[in-house]
């Protein structure tokens, strides 16, 4: 459940707060080399693509899936 107080004006592209019951998985640590830990793809897009299929493969392992995340906290070191 999205949580709007009164009056605000809606955020755009994401949610001031959010309620969650039930069951919670967290994630940590996934980056976008593939399920062996090797480094398939050298570009950044390629990179971000293994990643979310990583993020999505650990969802699943808990019984959720992408429209269930709340949150994503990205580090880009080098966009070379």
């Amino acid at each position: 459940m999205f949580l709007q107080p009164d009056g605000w004006v809606p955020a755009k592209g994401y949610a001031n707060g959010v309620m969650a019951e039930g069951r919670m998985v967290f994630t940590g640590g996934l980056v976008g080399w593939t399920a062996e830990q090797t480094w398939e793809q050298e570009d950044m897009v390629g990179q971000f693509r293994q990643t979310l299929q990583n993020i999505v493969a650990v969802l699943a392992e808990g019984g959720a899936r992408p429209e269930h995340l709340v949150r994503l906290t990205w580090y880009i070191t080098d966009k070379q």
